[in-house]
């Protein structure tokens, strides 16, 4: 992905000049590449679907359930926007919250888009037999998730940087390839001595 993070000495220090909103699918590795990229640069990460679940001191599930998909948008919508005019920090989102036009405009214009690009098999293999992803659980939960996988592409690849996941990738490896790819844009990350 180009240049790769430069090399840094231990009296500098990361400035991270917007957030960064990491986009993609269940199970591409939003939250644990988050928190091990957030470590990294030493700013926060704050998580869209945690912090909707704060506000509203309910689970995600059960604010879809009571108040229907609809509102759930609006309420992520307006989390989105509060955390990206916060601190600069790196904020995982949920896997639908890029799909909304809305919010890759104040992405785009707060902030900087991030697609953790994994592919299907790589997807399947993080997230089968697991009961924590709602929208699998479903008779065919492999064919419900290459349908939203397909669905889903062609918006996040609306994202401004794209960085490919690979099966061999530990999450420190695969955050050391999000760095690589911010710093070669000086507007988002630079390396300060």
């Amino acid at each position: 992905m180009g240049k790769g993070a430069p090399k840094v000495s231990g009296k500098g220090h990361w400035t991270l000049g917007k957030t960064v909103v990491l986009v993609g699918m269940m199970g591409a590795g939003k939250t644990a590449v988050g928190k091990a990229l957030a470590a990294r640069i030493g700013v926060p990460f704050l998580d869209s679907d945690a912090e909707i679940e704060k506000a509203a001191n309910m689970a995600i599930s059960e604010i879809f359930q009571r108040d229907g998909e609809t509102f759930f948008r609006a309420r992520e919508t307006e989390v989105i926007d509060r955390l990206l005019d916060g601190p600069r920090a790196i904020l995982s989102t949920g896997g639908g919250a890029f799909l909304a036009e809305r919010n890759r405009d104040l992405v785009a214009r707060k902030g900087v888009s991030v697609w953790l690009d994994a592919d299907l098999p790589l997807l399947w293999s993080r997230v089968k037999g697991k009961n924590t992803r709602p929208l699998l659980r479903t008779a065919h939960p492999y064919e419900t998730l290459a349908d939203i996988y397909n669905a889903r592409v062609p918006i996040y690849e609306l994202a401004e940087i794209r960085v490919r996941a690979r099966p061999e990738y530990s999450v420190e490896a695969m955050a050391e390839q999000v760095l690589n790819a911010l710093s070669a844009r000086t507007d988002v990350l630079e390396w300060v001595e």
